[in-house]
């Protein structure tokens, strides 16, 4: 199977929407890029499906990127989250089969966002959350955040983790946009951080995807693995092996993640049963996602690997959608 013509319908677990309100609130913050310089792009419903169609994608699920809420004061998160969040049912009752979505959640308000995940799981049906790797510079592993982690694993919930920018942006972006270098980096400190707090351990029961082919996991995974010997940081991983069989029961998306390279770096750390079929559109413009697909069909998987990645892996995390796609 050639993966740029692939005939069994994408599942995109990596695409974004902005609503019409959500941009109004940027421009009203003043924002008129995010992250050190990233234009807002132009979203639209029927402008997603057209790309869609184009590129072999069936459905999308959707959330919101960077900077989520995290760019209003803590007190207006909350309603801007709801507006968000009731935004992505209606798309998916608009488009039956076409789109999932991932609630967004007020963070880092512990209680404000436990309440958010009650109502967007028992009033919305969502298909998941996705949290940022940081909020106002404070990570997931904080002791803060457990309750939020042991709810969701209560769920068995779907977590799509996305990056922003670190609070230091500004001092370590050398005048370059975040998802240059910072995103992937704070993805793999927010990973870490949920080794080292043992928040992952702790909570087996959640399916947690990590964005951009693990980010800069692959390339340190033995450094971060080795750190966990050392006795004086605690808490930490139980050793060596912990690190690795966990990382190696997460989902990894490949987002701007299809070249070889990139791709024979994951599968060092995942198997292929784990790796998910992203765009990254439309904060990656469909040039972009046909180029990352194209890399993907030149990496020398089997058929039955470039399948798994582009639909079977994820219909097993979101079985509701083998109602709307032929087996």
């Amino acid at each position: 199977m050639d993966a740029a013509n692939c005939g069994c319908g994408r599942i995109d677990v990596h695409a974004h929407f902005l609503p019409d309100f959500y941009c109004e609130a940027l421009a009203k913050a003043g924002l008129r890029s995010v992250d050190g310089g990233m234009p807002i792009p132009a979203w639209s419903a029927e402008a997603m499906l057209a790309m869609m169609d184009r590129q072999q994608i069936a459905t999308a699920m959707v959330s919101l990127s960077s900077p989520s809420t995290h760019f209003l004061p803590q007190a207006g998160r909350a309603a801007l989250c709801r507006q968000v969040n009731e935004a992505g049912r209606a798309l998916v009752d608009a488009h039956p089969g076409r789109f999932g979505f991932f609630a967004s959640l007020p963070m880092p308000d512990a209680a404000a966002a436990l309440d958010e995940i009650a109502f967007a799981f028992d009033r919305l049906g969502v298909d998941g959350v996705i949290l940022e790797t940081n909020s106002d510079g404070e990570y997931l592993g904080s002791p803060r955040f457990a309750p939020i982690f042991e709810e969701l694993n209560r769920r068995r919930a779907t977590v799509f983790l996305h990056p922003t920018s670190p609070a230091c942006f500004e001092q370590v972006a050398l005048g370059r946009p975040a998802p240059l270098l910072e995103f992937p980096l704070d993805t793999t400190r927010t990973i870490v951080d949920l080794l080292y707090s043992r928040t992952l351990q702790t909570n087996p029961d959640l399916k947690v995807i990590v964005p951009h082919g693990g980010a800069a996991l692959p390339a340190l995974v033995a450094r971060i693995a080795a750190f966990a010997n050392l006795p004086f940081i605690t808490p930490r991983p139980l050793g060596e092996e912990e690190v690795f069989q966990t990382l190696e029961r997460l989902y990894y998306d490949v987002a701007l993640s299809g070249h070889p390279i990139v791709l024979d770096g994951l599968r060092r750390i995942a198997p292929v049963g784990q790796i998910l079929f992203g765009s990254d559109w439309p904060f990656t413009p469909e040039p972009g996602v046909a180029r990352n697909i194209q890399q993907l069909s030149a990496s020398g998987l089997s058929d039955a690997d470039l399948r798994a990645i582009a639909r079977d892996n994820a219909a097993r995390v979101f079985p509701r959608l083998l109602a709307f796609q032929g087996n």
